[in-house]
């Protein structure tokens, strides 16, 4: 599982975008980070929008709860999540990968 670096305020860890993609997805891990596909462009800050939007629905938490600590002209990113775990991410996760591996 990925590094998460928690605080009192929330939890920081490493995600690697993939932008363009068929569909928003944690896809895996590559070194330290997730691996997070979204099918928005990597134009006008798009990706990004894409990026927090996925993460605050995931975790359950208001969009101005997540933020991108550095990366935000890179495929690789930090984010910054308030008011949530690491125990509660990995749960998520867990639970997300779970479900895209269910037939359909």
């Amino acid at each position: 599982m990925i590094p998460i670096r928690q605080s009192r305020a929330g939890i920081a860890f490493a995600v690697k975008v993939h932008p363009g993609a068929k569909r928003n997805a944690i896809t895996g891990e590559a070194g330290d980070a997730l691996k997070l596909s979204v099918t928005a462009p990597p134009v006008d800050g798009k990706a990004n929008d894409a990026c927090l939007e996925f993460f605050a629905k995931l975790l359950k938490v208001p969009r101005s709860s997540v933020t991108i600590a550095s990366g935000e002209t890179s495929r690789n990113k930090v984010m910054r999540v308030e008011g949530v775990t690491a125990d509660e991410l990995y749960a998520r996760i867990t639970t997300k990968q779970q479900t895209a591996r269910e037939p359909h």
